[in-house]
């Protein structure tokens, strides 16, 4: 009996659909992590310069973000801010997917707003010397956080943002709730259509599980590679 239900599942026309689905999935997780990356470390470096004002802006941002549900920053996005643009600027949107334009700005920035907090944490491990070194030998401030800071902050605290980017990885779920046609999404139109409540789930369950492993493997490894080595006392 399960057999044929899962050749229902998997006929042609639904499986199509989960690969659509799946397909969708990887690339917003995939543009959300760059994006979310790239903005934790322009937050970090911001946060960095010691000028109170934009010091306070970004902490508010950060606050913001990681005090409200991820899901209300969707729907503040698709339906709030969407209302307030221009009209030429939403019709353009509108005829070139919004939903997954909207999904990617509003999970970059909540996964930039953790991640820079887990840069920030790899930066205090750093010694104060080193900031004054790079100085002595002529950087300027954006070279001593680029080259210097920045790269041994991401190692420290490359655990963290492993972390991070696997509750990214999850959150991509929450975009079926603004019609993003990801694995979520598909899963439930399968079910409308079959009724395969089990058998979906199911599918959208082991395919999140796999991708879950492969995210820890990936950082496991790269944790592994970019490890400070201890150094023997005599």
């Amino acid at each position: 009996m399960y057999a044929l239900r899962y050749e229902i599942l998997f006929g042609d026309t639904y499986f199509a659909k989960l690969v659509g689905g799946i397909q969708t999935t990887v690339i917003l997780y995939l543009l959300c992590l760059a994006a979310a990356l790239a903005l934790a470390v322009v937050i970090t470096v911001l946060r960095a310069t010691g000028f109170k004002p934009v010091e306070y802006i970004c902490a508010a941002f950060v606050e913001y973000q990681r005090n409200v549900p991820v899901l209300v920053h969707l729907l503040v996005w698709y339906f709030g801010i969407s209302s307030i643009l221009p009209s030429g600027v939403s019709l353009y949107l509108n005829r070139h997917d919004a939903e997954f334009t909207y999904a990617v700005i509003a999970l970059s920035l909540y996964g930039g707003a953790y991640i820079s907090e887990e840069l920030r944490s790899g930066m205090r491990a750093i010694p104060p010397e080193q900031y004054e070194s790079a100085k002595s030998i002529g950087l300027t401030f954006l070279q001593v956080v680029g080259l210097v800071i920045i790269p041994q902050a991401i190692r420290h605290a490359l655990p963290s943002i492993t972390n991070q980017a696997l509750s990214l990885y999850k959150n991509t779920s929450v975009a079926a709730a603004i019609g993003v046609a990801e694995l979520m999404y598909r899963s439930r139109e399968i079910i409308t259509d079959t009724f395969r409540v089990f058998e979906a789930f199911s599918v959208a369950t082991l395919v999140y599980f796999i991708g879950s492993l492969v995210i820890t493997a990936i950082g496991y490894l790269l944790v592994r590679s970019l490890r400070i080595p201890s150094v023997a006392v005599s």
